[in-house]
């Protein structure tokens, strides 16, 4: 897996930068959000928890997706900002366990 930062602007407002990215991806399926969102807080070398993808979607009959991800000033303003459906589906799903 291969990311390229197409575009990165800082919006000042909601205390956060906007990333456009190319996400290269040959000879497998598209990499989970999760996989995503741990390489692009590794290249950029911020915590994994400020970082949060908001679509990546595969051109057809490619090997190559575009996405989109906000990176926040801190967790805090995150969680503050993103809404809810994008904060679960950036979260590692846990299996439920019966309760007997």
């Amino acid at each position: 897996m291969k990311i390229e930062i197409i575009s990165n602007k800082y919006n000042k407002l909601l205390g956060r930068n906007e990333i456009i990215f190319n996400l290269s991806h040959e000879g497998s399926a598209t990499p989970s959000r999760i996989e995503v969102r741990k390489e692009l807080a590794r290249m950029l070398k911020i915590d994994v928890e400020r970082v949060y993808i908001r679509k990546i979607e595969t051109m057809t009959g490619t090997m190559v997706a575009k996405g989109e991800a906000h990176v926040y000033d801190s967790p805090e303003q995150a969680r503050r900002i993103e809404p809810e459906h994008i904060i679960i589906r950036n979260s590692p799903q846990k299996k439920e366990k019966e309760e007997e």
